[in-house]
């Protein structure tokens, strides 16, 4: 994935030189944390390294009756959940994981748009800790580093992707859905149980048996990391 010039890199590894597609700056002007805010229901909080689960979606995946219809859990304006209850979250989640929409990340070009993205500044912005492309909405849990608003970091993974997204399949207009949902993680059993949520998504949604054999998610690229391990120390 090509990159601007002056990118520090992977943090604890040499600087390489990176030129970033137009579109996104490779050194953006410090954006600062809100710390605890509202955007119009559930508290939110944002500081720099805490960790973040944070999913965001296709334009068409929740059609606009669908959220009247659940006018009492999802704002339809915003798309934001309206409770912080298990129930309402786990209903939401059962719908996008049973495929509405177009599910244009289904096509591996996009969904590789989309994986490069979240990875292009990993080590620099945020340190990537978990994420599941879906066919139709995204998982990523990070934890943000000094300067590097939640917001802004989801606006540049969303501006970039969908200008890309929508060159491949030659379409226009509206990709993601303009919101996105964040928790903060609490503490170690949240972190863990986050991560166990996340990479087993496609497992739930009956894309595959195993989270290893997702193509597009953090398992599969932990356990190709760890074969890798393996052969070195062999050597």
């Amino acid at each position: 994935m090509p990159a601007l010039p002056g990118s520090k890199g992977n943090a604890g590894s040499p600087t390489r030189e990176r030129r970033h597609p137009a579109g996104v700056e490779a050194d953006p002007p410090s954006s600062p944390h809100k710390g605890w805010h509202s955007r119009g229901y559930l508290p939110h909080r944002d500081e720099a390294y805490l960790t973040q689960s944070i999913t965001f979606r296709l334009a068409d995946s929740f059609p606009l009756k669908r959220l009247t219809e659940w006018r009492e859990m999802v704002d339809p304006e915003s798309g934001e959940i309206l409770s912080s209850d298990a129930g309402p979250r786990d209903r939401i989640e059962s719908y996008l994981n049973a495929g509405h929409g177009g599910c244009w990340l289904r096509n591996p070009r996009v969904a590789k748009v989309v994986e490069d993205a979240l990875l292009h500044f990993d080590g620099e912005r945020y340190r990537l800790i978990a994420w599941a492309t879906m066919p139709n909405h995204v998982h990523v849990i990070a934890e943000l580093f000094e300067g590097n608003a939640l917001s802004a970091v989801v606006h540049s993974w969303k501006s970039w992707t969908a200008q890309r997204a929508n060159e491949v399949l030659g379409r226009s207009g509206a990709f993601w859905f303009r919101e996105y949902r964040d928790r903060f993680i609490r503490d170690a059993l949240h972190r863990e149980a986050a991560i166990r949520y996340v990479e087993n998504n496609p497992v739930k949604a009956g894309l595959v048996d195993r989270a290893e054999d997702w193509r597009w998610g953090s398992a599969r690229r932990k356990i190709n990391r760890d074969a890798k391990g393996d052969e070195t120390k062999g050597e």
